[in-house]
């Protein structure tokens, strides 16, 4: 479950829901959506993104990027442990996800491993070598089902969020040299002005806003915001390992990541063969998900609800005050 916090008000809620569904939505594009002044948009989120409640960052696809093995790892730890062993995984430069599950005895990770190599360098030496760690099971992550990005909490309406969604252009097929300097960036300041982006790839401002259009078009990369979803009045998170018969994961793995209460979706290896990370404003709210939603699923066969007692990363941002 998320640490509590103190929550924002209901303005500075939507205009981080806002930021969550659009990481790069203009103020101007955000006070129209909202229906509140371009002015209120900047005097209320600047200050939000300067003292880090809202950090906007970019994750790559591994779709694109072959050497990259997306891997969840559900770590069982030392309890008197656990809280080291999450701090170590979080200040991996792979490691995107890392939570404290359950009854405080448990991680799961998320990581990006640079190949082969790097997978088998960690199950095989660097877990084994670490007396904390008492077992764990990996599932490689299949596909990631896209519908979620545009999460905003449930805080905003469906028009809202077509209000949003950037008008993109038609999708480009290779990557280019400058690419990978632009991506970089991104990935420190999801918001860097086109003119940052452009000085760090040598480049046009022009070209650099035209690259990072085809990027985000070709889901190359996903930009993304991150929030203490505690002060967006959410309290309640878990991660869903659910076994979907075959013929229905599509489906099923789609469905669920269209729900406002899904963050993430993704198909896995594994005796489980779909993770959902789910967040729900309270308790009551996570059982009518799985009473409702799930158990209205046809193809669901079995269900494990973890919950998360502690997040510390997120998408590939340590929680400021969880080291």
């Amino acid at each position: 479950m998320a640490k509590a916090s103190h929550s924002l008000s209901e303005t500075d809620r939507r205009i981080a829901a806002a930021m969550l569904a659009s990481p790069r939505a203009s103020w101007r594009t955000v006070g129209r959506v909202l229906d509140i002044s371009e002015r209120t948009v900047v005097r209320r989120a600047a200050p939000l993104f300067h003292d880090k409640t809202l950090r906007a960052t970019a994750v790559r696809n591994p779709v694109w990027f072959p050497d990259l093995i997306p891997l969840a790892l559900r770590i069982r730890c030392r309890p008197n442990q656990i809280s080291a062993i999450a701090a170590t995984l979080a200040r991996r430069p792979d490691t995107i996800w890392v939570d404290i599950l359950g009854g405080g005895d448990e991680i799961c990770t998320i990581l990006f491993l640079d190949g082969p190599d790097a997978r088998n360098s960690l199950l095989l030496r660097d877990l084994p070598a670490t007396p904390a760690v008492q077992s764990w099971t990996s599932h490689i992550l299949l596909r990631v089902f896209p519908a979620a990005f545009d999460w905003s909490g449930g805080l905003l309406t469906e028009a809202e969020l077509a209000g949003l969604r950037p008008e993109l252009p038609t999708p480009r097929s290779t990557l280019q040299h400058i690419d990978q300097a632009l991506i970089a960036t991104l990935v420190e300041d999801g918001r860097a002005s086109y003119t940052d982006l452009a000085r760090r790839a040598d480049t046009t401002a022009l070209t650099a806003r035209r690259r990072l259009e085809a990027l985000v078009g070709d889901q190359v990369i996903r930009l993304a915001t991150e929030v203490d979803l505690a002060r967006l009045g959410i309290r309640t998170e878990a991660l869903l390992w659910i076994t979907v018969a075959p013929g229905g994961l599509e489906e099923t793995g789609r469905q669920l990541s269209r729900h406002p209460q899904v963050r993430f979706a993704s198909a896995t290896t594994g005796s489980a063969n779909l993770l959902v990370a789910v967040a729900a404003a309270d308790l009551n709210a996570l059982y009518h998900f799985l009473n409702d939603t799930i158990g209205a699923l046809p193809h669901v066969t079995t269900l494990e609800v973890t919950p998360i007692l502690s997040g510390v990363k997120r998408t590939g941002l340590v929680r400021p005050g969880s080291l």
